[in-house]
């Protein structure tokens, strides 16, 4: 069958802050049984029959995050490929990118499954054969998209409209695409019985998905190829990875594949099913996840309640009271909280998209930050001092690097670390320190095989993130 399933893994998931955000976005949020929706997502895959590639599209950004997502799945018998964008340029870029490396190498009667990276399928047995009927319809150069049955009247979702049955399968030709509808519009809609909710998922063979691409995108298309042609291509023993050109997808038109392309096809067919599927889009869909106690209250978390019902609440590090309340989401995090009514959830992307608009560092990261080599944790700020809890891997490196506004005090809480400290390389054991001025070059690696966790203190007239300069960095962030 040469079936390969390309997970779209972009977006920020604006409607889900503040534990979604730019530099932690939707798809690595984690549910209640500790797996996130990338991960999910991957295993649904994985467990496709044949299946033997997964190539994910994502920003070079997100890499590291995605690789340590999907490091703790048992996926060894899978080719894992990467499509590094840059910056997002909608899914018509990602698809048709995806397309014509699989033409390089698979040919073109290989079958693209188009996933969502941050969807939530629940019925593997009936997500597996929907898949099966798309690749059958596909060999007939049908475009196939996945139409949800609907089980209420829906204004979150997009729909499409069926028409008639197709020869040859369960397939349903496509009438037309609809936009997200109003309350009574959706409610006619479901009554009508020939309308599903667009999952914004495809299967079809590369060479028909090109051939559309070339009959209704042609300028896009060709940007693509000009990108891939100016791209760099590393393959290693169970890893691939297409790194894509900045300037030349620059050029490329942002534009989602529905509008580009399915929206003018006349080779658009849907196969209806009923497969646990959710787009995760709110925190009232993420509430559904939960089961309710007696008063209808859902929590991630320690509760207690008084008189208090039909109340949603995640909050992982302390405990939530309530009393006379009902109808609320509340979300609580370390450096943010959110309230708001149930009939609001659609609203919470507008407090997403004026923090990124005044620049305020909540719309981007956590409290928490991930990089390539750990992560780091700001426990306390104040005017001219930061203290920080830094988490290096087993055989990680930061960069060689320099400050000019501040200096820093290094104390190891538990591992080892070997630090270049401006002309001097040392070894610290726990409860061992060294203390590196502003200006002093310097360097910090774990050797060992566990993780090394210090205590960083920070001083002087400037501690933002931002006074950092570096001179050599495996991970690749040093500029030309």
């Amino acid at each position: 069958m040469n079936l390969i399933p390309v997970i779209l893994s972009g977006g920020v998931g604006s409607r889900l802050w503040p534990t979604s955000r730019e530099a932690h976005p939707k798809p690595f949020m984690k549910l209640a049984d500790g797996q996130t929706l990338l991960q999910k997502t991957f295993l649904r895959a994985a467990a496709l029959p044949d299946v033997t590639e997964i190539i994910t599209v994502t920003n070079r950004d997100l890499l590291f995050k995605t690789e340590d997502d999907y490091r703790t799945l048992d996926s060894a018998h899978i080719l894992q490929s990467f499509i590094l964008e840059p910056f997002g340029r909608n899914t018509a870029a990602a698809i048709a990118i995806a397309a014509l490396h699989l033409r390089d190498v698979h040919g073109t009667d290989a079958h693209m499954l188009v996933l969502a990276a941050d969807h939530l399928i629940q019925d593997q047995t009936a997500f597996e054969q929907a898949v099966l009927k798309a690749v059958e319809l596909s060999d007939n150069s049908w475009m196939v998209t996945f139409g949800i049955q609907p089980s209420h009247a829906e204004t979150g979702f997009g729909y499409l409209e069926a028409g008639q049955a197709l020869d040859k399968g369960d397939g349903l030709r496509v009438a037309r695409f609809v936009e997200k509808p109003d309350l009574q519009t959706a409610a006619g809609y479901l009554e009508a019985g020939n309308y599903f909710w667009n999952s914004g998922m495809f299967c079809f063979q590369v060479g028909t998905v090109l051939d559309e691409l070339e009959r209704h995108t042609p300028d896009l298309l060709a940007a693509v190829a000009k990108t891939i042609a100016a791209s760099r291509l590393v393959e290693a023993a169970g890893h691939r990875c297409l790194t894509l050109d900045a300037p030349s997808f620059d050029e490329v038109n942002d534009i989602s594949f529905d509008y580009a392309v399915m929206e003018h096809s006349e080779r658009v067919a849907t196969i209806p099913c009923s497969i646990g599927w959710s787009d995760v889009g709110s925190w009232n869909s993420i509430s559904e996840l939960t089961a309710p106690d007696d008063a209808g209250n859902r929590s991630n978390g320690e509760l207690l309640t008084h008189n208090a019902r039909n109340n949603f609440i995640q909050s992982e590090n302390r405990l939530v009271a309530l009393t006379g309340v009902e109808d609320l989401l509340i979300v609580d995090t370390p450096d943010a909280l959110l309230i708001a009514h149930k009939s609001c959830a659609q609203d919470v992307k507008h407090i997403a998209q004026t923090l990124k608009a005044t620049g305020h560092p909540l719309h981007k990261f956590h409290r928490t930050v991930h990089r390539p080599w750990g992560t780091f944790t700001t426990l306390e700020e104040g005017e001219r001092y930061k203290i920080k809890r830094i988490v290096v891997k087993p055989k990680a490196s930061l960069s060689l690097q320099m400050h000019h506004h501040r200096s820093e005090h290094w104390i190891v809480v538990s591992g080892m670390a070997v630090v270049v400290n401006d002309d001097q390389t040392m070894m610290l054991a726990t409860n061992e320190s060294t203390y590196i001025r502003a200006g002093h070059q310097h360097r910090l690696q774990n050797p060992g095989v566990i993780d090394l966790v210090m205590i960083e203190v920070q001083s002087g007239d400037y501690v933002g993130e931002d006074d950092i300069v570096r001179i050599e960095d495996v991970y690749g962030r040093v500029e030309a």
